[in-house]
């Protein structure tokens, strides 16, 4: 009998700190993919909506959004390391290196930089640092993430424990600037908002207002476009409650696209801090966002500032904008916590 030709997928005993995995496949970015992403997602924000408007804040091409390329590029790592997951636990030290645009071909690899055991024995948490490359060998973006996966057997030794030391946030000044970019004759009426750099104040938080109600046939749909196999998205038979689990990412990019109203001039994602998915999200749950400025910089660019934005999602509105209670913990309803820098007209 022949050796079996279908692939599992690994299991935490399968992965090895210092072990490198290329992805399979590369994947060209069409306009179909802003399109969909569109269709999918409310996402408003001028850049990725209008060709005329990037040409006029010095983007010789015409991107699409920061999180298409993201996606794209996560969806690769998944048959290789997150095929058999628990559950998506986080990001850190993710930067948008250059603008992803129709044409691009994007290939991933990942590096595994950490493994601990869970208590029960019966998974595990795997680090990878990942990097997408385009079809010029330039890097478009990298990224650390965490995941807890299952093992494959309970009674396989555990491995050596290895935590990564990770930045807490990207450095302003470790911003990578899309060559060109120039807010000087930024259009604020063609944006959607009248708001700037020096409008914000750190600490102050925005309600976003707008909730969308995940369905199953939209969160597949996503995934499915990104290319992302795991069984948790699909499968109901994969977990032991038989609800397919909304893909993180397809969090993220909802609260993005929600995050409009109120931040319609944070036009680019320049990098993610931190990320943690929360607590899961299922078909049916209605999804709300608000956003709390960390930090401010300045950027060696025409009219260009940052923003440091915590990005939280919640199931229901939650008009006190309340992360955690007294204890420390997440307040009941919290799904995402995504710390990020976003590049603003100053």
């Amino acid at each position: 009998m022949s050796a079996a030709k279908t692939d599992p997928g690994n299991f935490f005993e399968d992965f090895a700190v210092g072990q490198v995995i290329e992805h399979a496949t590369p994947r060209t970015v069409t306009e179909g993919d802003r399109a969909l992403y569109g269709a999918i997602y409310p996402t408003r924000f001028a850049l990725p909506s209008s060709a005329e408007f990037a040409s006029s804040i010095g983007l010789p091409a015409h991107p699409v959004e920061e999180l298409i390329g993201f996606h794209i590029a996560f969806g690769k790592t998944v048959p290789d390391v997150s095929l058999n997951a628990v559950a998506n636990l986080g990001y850190a030290e993710c930067r948008f290196h250059v603008p992803v645009v129709p044409g691009d071909t994007l290939r991933t690899r990942s590096e595994v930089i950490g493994l601990k055991e869970n208590s029960n024995g019966r998974a595990g948490v795997v680090w990878v640092r990942s990097t997408a490359t385009n079809q010029r060998g330039e890097v478009a973006i990298d990224w650390a993430r965490w995941v807890m996966v299952h093992k494959r057997d309970a009674g396989a030794p555990a491995p050596e424990t290895v935590v990564p030391s990770l930045a807490q946030s990207v450095a302003a000044e470790d911003l990578v600037v899309p060559p060109g970019l120039d807010f000087s004759s930024y259009d604020v009426a063609a944006a959607g908002s009248p708001h700037r750099f020096g409008d914000y104040e750190v600490g102050e938080r925005i309600d976003h207002v707008d909730g969308v109600t995940l369905t199953d046939a939209e969160h597949m749909m996503a995934t499915r476009l990104w290319q992302n196999t795991a069984k948790v998205h699909f499968n109901t038979e994969a977990r032991p409650d038989g609800n397919r689990l909304v893909y993180g990412g397809h969090v993220i990019s909802l609260a993005r696209a929600l995050s409009f109203n109120g931040l319609a001039n944070a036009q680019l994602v320049a990098a993610i801090n931190a990320g943690a998915h929360v607590a899961p999200a299922f078909a049916g749950d209605t999804l709300y966002a608000w956003s709390e400025v960390l930090d401010k910089a300045e950027v060696d660019a025409p009219g260009v500032g940052a923003l440091r934005l915590r990005l939280v999602a919640t199931k229901g509105r939650d008009e006190t904008m309340t992360l955690r209670t007294d204890d420390g913990t997440y307040a009941d309803g919290v799904l995402l916590d995504l710390d990020y820098w976003a590049f603003v007209p100053r």
